[in-house]
């Protein structure tokens, strides 16, 4: 396999286009420029063509990790399924995501953190919290640290308490029941919505 033209691209710095005598176009990172010795007008033999192209596709999917772990804050457990589903083995995954890490893009502490602020504030209790860490993929060893940025549950409770009953008594075992459930549905403990409950009516009497 020839390649016809090696050209650096004009739209990503570092890269460089080959364009092969079949017509198809590999991207390629300096190193394997370097690495393979290529230029214009070389033969491939079908082995090392072949190898260039996993290590053109190998180079397309550190770039795509790249750009998403830098736009949007994620897990490194999301970024691993995120590169397998891109074709990475489990090798590789462990390289880009190692390297990640290293320059600070990467950071499960700093993730969890941010993922129970965020859900925090929206108004949800612990137990969802813990299932969002859980399906985000953070280690477990992270959770509680994590979990002392949530904020007092009582003053969330007692708003979603308020604007449910809109300063009615609490009067209606189904009224009653609804809003309990709706406030167990977001994350919260029994404990921590009869509480709310009594601070809305203290005239409740609920069972245990």
């Amino acid at each position: 396999m020839k390649i016809e033209q090696l050209k650096p691209s004009q739209r990503v710095a570092g890269r460089w286009l080959a364009v092969m005598e079949d017509g198809s176009i590999l991207r390629l990172g300096e190193n394997e420029v370097l690495n393979f010795s290529l230029y214009a007008g070389r033969e491939l033999t079908g082995q090392e063509a072949e190898q260039l192209a996993a290590s053109a596709e190998q180079n397309s999917r550190r770039e795509r990790a790249l750009n998403l772990a830098a736009g949007k804050p994620m897990s490194r457990r999301e970024l691993e399924r995120k590169l397998a589903g891109w074709g990475a083995g489990e090798e590789e995954q462990a390289a880009v995501c190692g390297r990640l890490e290293e320059l600070g893009i990467l950071n499960d502490a700093q993730y969890a953190q941010l993922v129970v602020r965020h859900y925090s504030a929206k108004g949800y209790g612990e137990r969802k919290l813990r299932d969002e860490l859980y399906r985000r993929g953070v280690p477990r060893d992270l959770w509680e640290e994590a979990l002392t940025q949530a904020e007092d549950p009582a003053e969330a409770i007692d708003a979603f308490v308020a604007k449910k009953l809109k300063g009615a008594a609490v009067s209606d075992p189904k009224e009653l029941k609804k809003v309990s459930d709706a406030l167990a549905r977001r994350g919260y403990s029994w404990s921590d919505i009869s509480e709310a409950l009594r601070r809305y009516d203290s005239r409740l009497e609920l069972e245990e």
